[in-house]
């Protein structure tokens, strides 16, 4: 499944090269601080143990790294994956005190990872910014092991009609705020549209299944504004 919006050459490279540098602190202003929480509450879900191997794709900075890593007392290994070697720069340097994460640029949807390595594959707010949804997870299926994990935490789809509401308005916002904070309203309408193209909670599920994976399921967290996706490599 194509994302028309991402097809635009260059469009997504250049989102991410004018937004790197204030990166995690839009996410914080424009999120109030809540992506950190839903951030928690994946690897809540994930449970890791030690000496389980994390591949993070569209993985920014690092935050889920992070995460996961001390979840683990750092008895883990970690590859993060990202396209933009400006956001794998500023994550080597926000984690460098972390030799159990390792960084690599790449795309979702041609990993240059062998099969079956990974106990747990996650994509945290990158799944939507990618040009095919079904060969980033089909990638994701090729490079877990059997028994392994797929979690995707997303923009989705809010199912309360007030809340929905209140957000849309709240929404308009942003740009604004991408202008005083980034000097770039750009990135935000683009962030915007792409969250309103990407495919609904039970749309997911269904692609998801179509490329091998099973026990399919979501949990919305705040209303749906996002959701968090998982399935397994059976």
């Amino acid at each position: 499944m194509q994302q028309n919006l991402q097809q635009n050459k260059g469009l997504v490279q250049s989102v991410f090269d004018s937004v790197f540098d204030k990166y995690d602190l839009m996410n914080d202003l424009m999120s109030l601080g809540i992506h950190r929480l839903w951030k928690k509450e994946l690897i809540y879900m994930i449970n890791p143990t030690y000496n389980q191997k994390l591949i993070d794709v569209g993985s920014g900075t690092g935050d889920i790294a992070k995460l996961y890593s001390e979840a683990t007392n750092n008895n883990s290994k970690i590859l993060c994956i990202d396209p933009n070697i400006k956001m794998i720069e500023k994550g080597k340097k926000k984690l460098r005190k972390y030799n159990n994460i390792k960084w690599k640029t790449g795309s979702a949807e041609k990993l240059s990872i062998n099969n079956n390595l990974f106990d747990f594959y996650t994509i945290s707010f990158g799944l939507r910014n990618t040009k095919n949804l079904n060969k980033s997870i089909s990638e994701a299926y090729r490079v877990l092991k059997k028994g392994g994990r797929f979690f995707c935490l997303e923009f989705s789809k809010i199912e309360n009609m007030n809340l929905d509401f209140l957000y849309k308005k709240y929404s308009k916002i942003i740009p604004i705020l991408g202008k005083l904070v980034v000097g770039d309203k750009k990135p935000y309408e683009y962030l915007l549209k792409s969250i309103d193209e990407f495919p609904n909670q039970y749309q997911l599920v269904e692609i998801m299944k179509k490329n091998g994976f099973e026990n399919c399921h979501y949990r919305n967290l705040s209303g749906g504004i996002v959701a968090i996706h998982s399935g397994w490599k059976v």
